[in-house]
């Protein structure tokens, strides 16, 4: 069979589409594009419900003559070519510019830095929190989880949204806080291009999406990595231990409640995370913004006590309790969020924030963390300094 997929870009096609078109017996593609490009007859299928697509393109042989599936951009990229091999079929491809390379040449900025999402059949939720922690990210919007949707999510985040709307047809581009994006209707098909800060540029990298996470430093770093108030800082084997179980990466959403200085909020950032550091300290929450700013990550800082927060918040991934209590605890637990860490130093407080977790019907796990580290002797030998003991807790809902 002769199938080949034409990358559309605005009213004009790339070089050598028409010639393929003119000679096309079955053309599939949006309604748009098929209005526009389809001039001799051919039969059409207008791209709703993709499988009715691809059995006919399964089943068009070279009998029956070319056949083109017409689609926006790059099919490539994000795009329709995955299914067709998907279905066994292995077409030639004549590409356009991505939408996302559009809307970046719109405003002129480069885009290697840029890291790209897709909404597409999946909801917005992911996306929202990439939005969340990086600081440039494109979204391949859809229908439901457009402009208007990312900007209500990102209520509480600062950020800026540059959209391109009508892709292939007027293009008006505006630029916008993310509550104005919320607040006023947009023409589809768009791609939006969130930014943390819209004038900035990351330096030139070497990987495309911006640099690895969390980088060479690792992770569970040391304490004097953080400002902190008396040594009241997560000590490093407990963030080893707990940035194990919190599972922090690209697309998930973190609360660490009862934040401190936020030493586990920045390292759960540093692995792409999205996250809210709740903290009624005042003092401290300077302290989270100062490491926040060291290590260059993104933390939504929550200056409140976590029982009158809890319900003005995104829905977490996962929760990390570092200090509060059993009604803390408990509190955190009745957000049902799949994965909930508890530590405390205190021994009578374990089987209270163990019942709690069980009540709201998580399997419970746990371990005692005692370390000791080297440290050194006037004489230049090694002793072993016992780190004060703490236990971990933590739950898993099915």
């Amino acid at each position: 069979m002769t199938i080949t997929v034409i990358g559309v870009d605005g009213a004009a096609l790339p070089p050598g589409g028409d010639a393929l078109m003119d000679k096309a017996t079955l053309v599939v593609g949006g309604r748009r594009h098929l209005e526009l490009h389809v001039r001799n007859g051919a039969t059409t299928i207008e791209l709703g419900a993709l499988d009715k697509a691809l059995e006919a393109l399964a089943a068009h042989t070279a009998e029956h003559g070319p056949a083109v599936v017409l689609a926006s951009g790059d099919p490539g990229y994000f795009g329709v070519l995955r299914a067709l091999r998907d279905k066994g079929i292995r077409p030639q491809v004549v590409p356009a510019p991505s939408s996302v390379q559009r809307l970046a040449a719109l405003v002129g900025r480069p885009w290697d830095d840029v890291t790209v999402v897709s909404a597409h059949g999946r909801g917005l939720r992911q996306a929202l929190n990439v939005c969340r922690a990086r600081p440039a990210v494109a979204v391949l919007t859809a229908p439901g989880a457009g402009p208007a949707e990312l900007g209500a999510g990102l209520t509480g985040w600062r950020r800026t949204l540059v959209v391109a709307e009508d892709i292939g047809g007027d293009e008006i581009v505006s630029t916008m806080d993310a509550a104005d994006a919320a607040r006023r209707p947009w023409r589809e098909p768009n791609v939006v291009l969130c930014l943390a800060d819209p004038d900035a540029v990351a330096p030139r990298g070497w990987l495309a999406g911006g640099e690895p996470l969390p980088g060479t430093a690792g992770w569970a770093l040391p304490e004097d990595e953080f400002a902190h108030r008396d040594g009241m800082v997560t000590k490093a084997e407990v963030r080893a231990v707990a940035l194990a179980r919190l599972a922090p990466a690209p697309g998930t959403l973190i609360w660490d409640v009862g934040a401190g200085s936020g030493s586990v909020a920045v390292e759960c950032a540093r692995f792409g995370a999205a996250v809210v550091a709740v903290e009624r300290d005042p003092v401290q929450c300077v302290r989270i913004i100062a490491n926040v700013t060291t290590h260059g990550v993104d933390v939504r800082v929550v200056e409140a006590e976590f029982l009158a927060a809890v319900h003005g918040m995104p829905e977490p991934d996962a929760i990390f309790v570092g200090g509060g209590g059993t009604k803390v605890v408990r509190a955190a637990a009745s957000v049902g969020a799949p994965r909930i860490v508890v530590s405390l130093a205190a021994v009578d407080r374990v089987a209270p924030a163990r019942d709690a977790l069980r009540e709201s019907g998580y399997r419970v796990e746990g371990v005692q963390l005692s370390a000791s580290r080297l440290a050194d002797l006037p004489d230049g030998s090694s002793r072993l300094s016992a780190v004060n003991p703490v236990t971990v807790l933590w739950g898993v809902r099915s």
